[in-house]
């Protein structure tokens, strides 16, 4: 059995190995030849599966370890009677770390508190219920806007969940933060979906998040808010990357080359969810050797033993002596900011790709994906613990609420 992957997917080429001969490759660089006698291909979002790549080829599975799939071709893999799986929900947690970190840097940079701030989260699926949790924990007013979702539940309503039309959400928060998948067509298609009119219906002074898809807004139209009606954006994800418009990179607060949900846990969760479907598959339609051997593999102390994962670079951190304000709002800020950035510094992040712009767009995308392929080992909160003394009740549960042992 030959597989191809993603060089990039922590844990794939040990994962793999069990079953047979694996070829690891860029991504990006993913050739026609190389899965041309494939049994099983396995990639990340940096590679269009599509006919162009597919076609007269031996592969009959396909399996993305990323939670969006506007890469797909799905129609035609269904029409191939190729099976294919994603990973839903494998960095929901990374993506709130993320903006949970963004909120506490900018926070701290331009004095502010999140205190009485209202949070309207665009999505509110995987990632976007995660991100409304670490919002509750920061105290903030939540406004969630997300039609589909919306019709699903029952009655149309949750009621920790306050649903709101998208023109409601944006007249009303303080900060905007996106979370939805690309899509083109249906009702709620979400390509370009914030443009001129959406923008200008805002909150002035608002905070802008984009950890979704580059195209689910209209660049310019951001642009031209900027530092008006929007005071500061966030920008993971950009039209047209691994280009990207060094206008908009110029004036945002921070900007990250898509990598909001790149923490290790996320990354290898990627991993393990696909490896764990095809398993399942194999021990379903393999021969008898190899069903019994998928089935063997399939055991949850194989599992966890095969992606048991390192120590985290920041195990601890030790809020002791951290200095006291006057102000218990500013005092429990300080301190969550303090946690938060030490297990994840997000400013390290923008000023990488910030230095690596230059001139040059082909120069300019090459450094963008490869800051994407070796990112360094970033660690969830949920790895951390925090060692505290003569803390409020606050703080702890705050810290407890975005994920760290207390």
């Amino acid at each position: 059995m030959k597989i191809v992957i993603d060089r990039n997917m922590p844990y794939a080429k040990e994962a793999f190995s069990t079953l047979g001969e694996v070829l690891a490759r860029d991504g990006r660089q993913l050739t026609v030849a190389d899965v041309r006698d494939a049994d099983a291909l396995f990639t990340r979002s940096t590679t269009r599966i599509s006919a162009a790549l597919l076609a007269g080829s031996s592969v009959r599975y396909y399996g993305s370890a990323v939670i969006g799939t506007d890469h797909i071709d799905i129609p035609y893999l269904e029409k191939q009677n190729i099976p294919w799986v994603a990973a839903p929900g494998c960095n929901a947690e990374s993506v709130a770390n993320y903006v949970t970190s963004a909120l506490l840097w900018l926070g701290g940079q331009h004095r502010f508190t999140l205190k009485g701030k209202t949070i309207g989260i665009i999505g509110c699926g995987n990632v976007g219920s995660k991100v409304l949790r670490h919002a509750e924990a920061l105290g903030l007013k939540i406004l969630v806007s997300d039609p589909p979702k919306q019709r699903s539940e029952v009655g149309g309503q949750r009621s920790d969940i306050p649903y709101v039309a998208l023109e409601q959400l944006l007249a009303e928060s303080d900060i905007v933060t996106c979370h939805v998948p690309l899509t083109k067509t249906g009702q709620d298609a979400t390509f370009q979906m914030l443009d001129t009119p959406q923008f200008a219906q805002m909150k002035p002074g608002v905070i802008f998040i984009n950890a979704a898809r580059g195209a689910i807004l209209s660049t310019d139209a951001l642009l031209a808010v900027l530092g008006t009606r929007i005071a500061h954006a966030v920008i993971d994800c950009w039209e047209g990357e691994p280009t990207y418009r060094t206008d908009l990179l110029a004036r945002v607060d921070i900007a990250t080359p898509h990598i909001a949900g790149h923490s290790y846990e996320g990354k290898v969760n990627g991993t393990k969810i696909i490896y764990k479907a095809y398993l399942a598959w194999l021990a379903e339609t393999a021969d008898p050797v190899l069903r019994e051997r998928a089935k063997e593999l399939l055991r949850e102390e194989n599992i966890e033993k095969l992606f048991a994962l390192p120590p985290p670079p920041v195990p601890k951190v030790d809020l002791s002596q951290v200095s006291s304000f006057k102000d218990p709002v500013s005092n429990t800020e300080a301190m969550l900011r303090e946690a938060v950035l030490r297990v994840y510094d997000i400013e390290a992040d923008s000023l990488r790709l910030k230095r690596s712009c230059v001139e040059d767009a082909m120069a300019r995308a090459a450094a963008f994906d490869q800051q994407r392929s070796k990112y360094p080992m970033r660690r969830e909160f949920t790895s951390t613990t925090v060692t505290l003394e003569k803390a409020s009740a606050k703080v702890v549960s705050t810290l407890q609420g975005l994920g760290f042992k207390v």
